[in-house]
């Protein structure tokens, strides 16, 4: 089991850029596939980007493919959502998830079992 603690969310101006780091605790981080959901107010929540145990395969949902950049450093036992250009629709609770072993990538939610209790993102116009 790991733990997931999010952090780097806050208000901006469409536009603007935020990076998102989540901060895993427990044992063998580097052998989890990592990823990012988002929900926004009303919406179902959906698949932003993952990547799996040794940072070589990303998977990113369409929508966000060009403007975020998912990336780890296990050594730090930490993921990061680099988020350039973002837009009022970006606005949103973004979760961090994991799941073990680490290899293979999908894009549902049920897939991860790990979830942290996500950091907010809000995009002004």
């Amino acid at each position: 089991q790991v733990q997931l603690v999010e952090s780097g969310g806050g208000l901006v101006q469409a536009g603007d850029s935020l990076r998102l780091s989540c901060a895993a605790s427990g044992r063998n981080f580097d052998a989890y596939v990592m990823g990012w959901f988002r929900q926004a107010p009303g919406k179902e929540r959906e698949f932003v980007a993952a990547i799996n145990w040794n940072g070589d395969n990303t998977v990113y949902a369409d929508s966000m493919k060009g403007r975020f950049t998912i990336s780890r450093d296990n050594a730090k036992n930490s993921v990061y959502l680099q988020m350039n250009g973002l837009k009022p629709e970006d606005t949103a609770l973004y979760y961090c998830v994991a799941r073990f072993p680490g290899h293979e990538i999908r894009n549902g939610s049920n897939f991860y079992p790990n979830w942290g209790q996500g950091t907010r993102v809000t995009v002004s116009p």
